[in-house]
């Protein structure tokens, strides 16, 4: 099999990957027939529960940041700076940059220096480079984001024992800022920044609600947002939405307790075969050896590992649940 015909073959497995990945990554039909359902019972239900719970999910649709809808390279470019803000660590996109490609190139040169196929250390070198920074990064954020949802809660009702005892609004969230520690002092400490350089109070909470993409939080900007427009009391809704919120939080964690067997059970199966394949080259490397050299060992390797992607992918929309 001569470097052509390898090629060719390689192409033909990422185009059928790609495939697999827009026939997979569409929306889900389940959820989409859901979502139709819960829009016709808002638009013909005649309680007034439902109808506001419409309101509120059209205006957090709305409230997304722009530059997530935005197309073109400057709005990723924009996109990627607020997720690394998200994480709450000061990286810079250059830092963010030089470690994918330091990190792809090392890991090339190293698959390269013991194996000595060229395509297979740069698809390697590549995938690791890409993907490793990016899950990383995710992980930082989801991590982050549990903690602002824990207190997030609790902040809730320190805001309303403020309001109850007689303090403004914009000195209730300078209490928050102070008195609660972790990712929520450190939003609300923005927010009241923002205030205090002339922002709106509106604006400043859409700022920190566009860089942090919560729910929750857009929930509790939406209620302000509603009470300054129609009035009524702010502490007896803030109090309400913080007993939603715990009630969500409780349901995220049933939800977990549900989907753990079928999450470890994805893990397990996702990472044997590279658990037995390194212990195999570990023990007899001349056995298994032949995969970094044999033409034909290597296109079954890559399409052994697009299959294992593409289920992958599969178990984790399984356990993946909207709530």
């Amino acid at each position: 099999m001569n470097m052509i015909q390898l090629m060719v073959i390689v192409v033909g497995l990422l185009t059928v990957s790609g495939l697999g990945y827009m026939a997979f990554a569409g929306p889900s039909m389940g959820k989409a027939g859901q979502r139709r359902i819960q829009q016709i019972r808002y638009r013909h239900s005649e309680s007034t529960d439902a109808k506001v719970e419409s309101q509120l999910k059209k205006a957090i649709a709305a409230r997304r940041p722009k530059a997530r809808r935005a197309a073109g390279s400057s709005s990723r470019i924009e996109a990627l700076a607020i997720r690394l803000d998200r994480t709450g660590k000061k990286w810079t996109l250059s830092q963010y940059a030089y470690t994918s490609l330091g990190l792809g190139l090392v890991v090339a040169l190293l698959i390269f220096l013991k194996s000595g196929a060229f395509l297979l250390a740069l698809g390697v070198g590549v995938l690791i480079g890409a993907g490793l920074p990016h899950m990383v990064v995710n992980s930082m954020i989801k991590r982050r984001t549990n903690k602002f949802n824990v207190k997030f809660a609790d902040a809730i009702e320190l805001l309303v024992r403020g309001l109850r005892s007689g303090l403004p609004v914009t000195e209730t969230l300078s209490v928050v800022a102070t008195e609660v520690d972790g990712p929520v002092g450190e939003e609300f400490k923005g927010v009241v920044e923002r205030i205090k350089i002339g922002r709106t109070m509106e604006d400043a909470l859409q700022a920190t609600a566009d860089k942090l993409s919560i729910p929750e939080f857009n929930f509790f900007c939406i209620t302000l947002a509603i009470q300054r427009e129609t009035g009524g009391n702010l502490a007896e809704t803030l109090s309400n939405l913080a007993d939603v919120l715990r009630k969500r939080s409780q349901m995220k964690l049933k939800i977990k307790a549900m989907s753990s067997e079928s999450k470890a059970s994805a893990y397990i199966v996702g990472a044997l075969p590279f658990i037995v394949f390194g212990l195999i080259l570990w023990i007899n490397p001349g056995y298994i050896g032949k995969f970094f050299t044999d033409d034909r060992l290597v296109v079954i390797g890559l399409g052994g590992l697009t299959w294992m992607g593409i289920g992958c992918f599969i178990m984790a929309k399984m356990v993946s649940f909207e709530i």
